[in-house]
């Protein structure tokens, strides 16, 4: 295992009492801190003290418990609901690499809207209070646009499936399966 000092990355250590220790500033550190650091692109791994496991995933989906329990959620009970049916699922990789990869367009299409909006204001940089307001007049074109790159992305979804399924079916067609007789019905 690599050590995270030596790549620039933040070590944090996670003691049997819970507490949160950064290496780097030699201070225990409080969940709020490690959320701090996500907010800033600051890389880092949370590690157990005693054995070295990593536990960053871990601390991570306890930010995401808090920041969903508190304040407006992200995601809906369904939605969870949905997510949680993905686990052990043929799927489960598949939906992964898929929210994985709309999550970083998402990040693709707001990057470009801060600096177009930079392009159209000059270097003036937008507030909490400024980027709300300017969210509220944009939200039914993001929703129209989020909601066209949906559809997109299913058809083409739909479309991968379709050629593995063909793409199966052409394959187990050369081997020499023997047909159930006519007449029988197949176990279940």
């Amino acid at each position: 295992m690599q050590n995270p000092q030596e790549g620039g990355q933040r070590l944090i250590k996670k003691y049997p009492n819970r507490r949160l220790y950064d290496t780097r500033t030699s201070m225990y550190i409080t969940l709020a801190d490690v959320k701090q650091l996500v907010l800033d692109n600051e890389a880092f791994q949370v590690v157990d003290a005693k054995s070295g496991e990593d536990l960053t995933r871990s601390i991570l989906l306890q930010i995401i418990l808090e920041e969903e329990t508190g304040g407006v959620p992200m995601f809906s009970s369904p939605v969870l609901a949905q997510i949680i049916r993905f686990y052990g699922h043929a799927m489960q990789g598949v939906m992964g690499s898929y929210l994985e990869k709309n999550i970083q367009a998402f990040m693709e299409i707001q990057n470009r809207m801060a600096e177009q909006s930079q392009g159209l204001y000059g270097n003036t940089q937008f507030g909490p209070e400024a980027w709300a307001q300017f969210m509220n007049v944009q939200t039914p074109m993001l929703q129209n646009m989020m909601n066209n790159y949906i559809e997109q992305s299913k058809n083409l979804f739909v479309q991968m499936q379709d050629q593995l399924q063909d793409q199966t079916r052409n394959m187990l067609a050369s081997f020499p399966f023997a047909k159930p007789p006519a007449g029988k019905p197949d176990k279940e």
